[in-house]
């Protein structure tokens, strides 16, 4: 029976993730519409997109092989393990075992791996720019990234998120200016992450500047309802990592009772609300950057997660 409950819990928390992540979406976009004094969407308006898309016929280039058709769907795949596996509204669950922070940034460079060589696959020019440009962005994301996961690593003598979050939340952590710094900087590479402004603007398609619309722009039907999703949920990932290890107030941690969950369950979707509406408002009072400055805006990123780090080796004594 114990096991059973266990079973449905943690099913429960994939299927919250998979369930908000259009609807997280269109609560940026509505919001981002908003300040920009027009009416925008509605906040359902991405899952009719992704049922409309879904049912269109997909259009294949003849020169495609089976990656560029298998590519969608390892993308979603990889990038829904990922996000399934942070802890939402409780912790210790089923596979929490398996949710580290360093299987987590695997996770991400496999999806990112697999959208740069489906975006290489059919040789159109824009696809190979857009590559191009996400390898670039990687590259200087994902050494900070590992920063932050080593800052809080030594913070909380873990890199599993469930003890990372049980600990943050129960123990007398205090406020630490090493884990604003990487508050920081995470934020800074989930934008980048999420090819949001100022790295990207998902809302155009100008050659120039685009990075992740380039690599998918030769998709449709199904395929493109993936991607589409897959980008979804990988906001939800970043938004839920940021509840995680520095908002984790309000999760089930011993308590496992149908009221503490229901609680959690409150509490972790007020978080996300509350971040898809700072993001677009942030998003609004910056301009796209160029291309050529994207190192200075993920450099800034990489110097906190050092600093973070540096004062967290001096703090103790090295």
């Amino acid at each position: 029976m114990a096991l059973i409950v266990d079973l449905v819990l943690q099913g429960a928390q994939m299927l919250l993730v998979v369930a908000i992540a259009p609807l997280v979406l269109g609560i940026t976009r509505k919001v981002k519409a908003r300040l920009l004094a027009r009416i925008g969407p509605p906040v359902i308006q991405p899952y009719r997109d992704i049922w409309k898309l879904m049912h269109k016929e997909a259009v294949l280039a003849h020169n495609a092989s089976w990656l560029y058709r298998v590519a969608p769907y390892c993308i979603f795949a990889v990038t829904w393990v990922a996000a399934a596996l942070i802890p939402t509204y409780a912790t210790n669950l089923l596979f929490s075992w398996s949710a580290d922070l360093i299987a987590l940034v695997a996770l991400l460079g496999t999806a990112r791996f697999s959208l740069a060589l489906a975006g290489m696959d059919v040789g159109t020019a824009f696809g190979g720019l857009g590559a191009s440009r996400e390898m670039m962005i990687a590259s200087l994301a994902e050494p900070a990234m590992l920063l932050i996961v080593f800052t809080v690593a030594l913070v909380a003598g873990t890199t599993q998120l469930s003890e990372v979050a049980a600990k943050f939340a129960t123990a007398a952590i205090g406020l630490r200016v090493s884990l604003g710094l990487a508050l920081f900087a995470l934020m800074f590479v989930g934008i980048a992450e999420n090819a949001r402004i100022p790295i990207d603007n998902p809302a155009t398609h100008l050659e120039l500047t685009m990075v992740h619309e380039a690599m998918v722009l030769e998709y449709s039907g199904r395929h493109l309802a993936m991607i589409e999703y897959a980008a979804a949920l990988k906001l939800v990932l970043y938004f839920s990592l940021i509840a995680c290890l520095f908002v984790p107030f309000g999760m089930a941690t011993a308590d496992k009772s149908a009221g503490a969950l229901a609680l959690g369950v409150a509490v972790y979707l007020a978080k996300i609300c509350v971040l898809a509406v700072l993001l677009p408002i942030a998003e609004t009072s910056v301009a796209k950057m160029r291309v050529f400055r994207y190192p200075v805006f993920l450099g800034g990123a990489f110097a906190a997660a050092a600093l973070a780090v540096f004062l967290l080796f001096v703090s103790s004594g090295f």
